[in-house]
């Protein structure tokens, strides 16, 4: 678990009596979303780079939405994605940015879209090194091919769906995240991987390396932040109100700017977002193998 930095203690006994008049004001302006009984929320966002990136990355913008909201936030991760997500199904954490939940069997677990981030849709692929002899996904066959790990439905699901379909046996290497798996086709242990195209173009971006698109999907919508049913509705519409927020206050979009810069992505934002925006999720469990989904 990667905790949130908390503010510095104050210490001269001078200014106690400024220190209690800010306290109040405090209080009360957060009493309306402030958890009862002094609890704090539990955040698990998918692992979609190595654990320090994903705590960089997240961190920030869990200690600006704590702020904002009065709902003290933390980061729940866990050292791979399987394992991040093991903490939603277990109902350890109470938000959750994922796309791990829109499976049928998941989906009554009653977890509610509040937001997704900005910026393009993400499309499955299959890559390659650029400098790589394979060009087709039939020479595939009967090699190492690396994904992030099994919950990762994009990169992971849609891409093996895919090589099942065409009838390509491959050895199926897990590298805990996307990083992970970029890793293995690195080292020469993997032929290719299975990717998401918004962390195909990180990883070029961050290491300089090329790669060979050999397949892409159709469009899928990017993570989703959703709350469980077990949060109280001002609660949850609090948290998400302050990642709305954020692109419309100046310390906010410093934070959601510095977190796009971690891995060379394009600026984003939070908009509201709805179960309706991840039609395609459900359109791709509806025909998937029993073993994907």
């Amino acid at each position: 678990m990667y905790p949130i930095r908390t503010a510095g203690q104050f210490a001269a006994r001078s200014l106690a009596a400024r220190l209690f008049a800010c306290l109040l004001a405090t209080v009360s302006a957060h009493a309306a979303s402030a958890p009862e009984n002094g609890a704090v929320y539990q955040f698990s966002p998918v692992n979609q780079h190595n654990v320090q990136i994903t705590a960089g990355y997240c961190n920030p913008i869990m200690e600006y939405v704590s702020q904002a909201s009065g709902v003290p936030v933390r980061l729940k991760l866990g050292r791979t994605s399987a394992d991040t997500t093991s903490f939603v199904l277990a109902q350890e954490v109470d938000f959750a940015f994922t796309n791990h939940l829109f499976a049928p069997e998941r989906a009554r677990m009653g977890w509610r879209v509040l937001a997704r981030r900005t910026g393009t849709a993400v499309r499955s692929q299959i890559v390659t090194l650029a400098e790589s002899p394979v060009r087709d996904l039939k020479e595939l066959a009967g090699a190492d091919v690396a994904f992030p790990g099994p919950e990762a439905t994009v990169a992971y699901q849609v891409s093996h769906a895919e090589l099942q379909r065409r009838d390509i046996p491959i050895n199926v290497v897990f590298g805990g995240n996307m990083d992970g798996a970029f890793a293995q086709l690195v080292s020469g242990k993997a032929r290719a991987v299975g990717a998401n195209s918004q962390l195909t173009a990180s990883f070029i971006a961050r290491t300089g390396k090329p790669l060979r698109v050999l397949w892409q999907s159709p469009l899928f919508n990017d993570l989703a932040l959703m709350v469980s049913p077990r949060v109280p509705a001002a609660t949850a519409d609090a948290v998400a109100r302050a990642f709305i927020g954020m692109v419309d206050d100046p310390h906010g979009r410093r934070v959601l700017a510095d977190a796009a810069a971690l891995v060379k992505t394009a600026p984003f934002a939070f908009v509201p977002a709805s179960e309706a925006d991840y039609a395609s999720y459900r359109e791709f469990y509806g025909q998937a193998p029993a073993g994907l989904r």
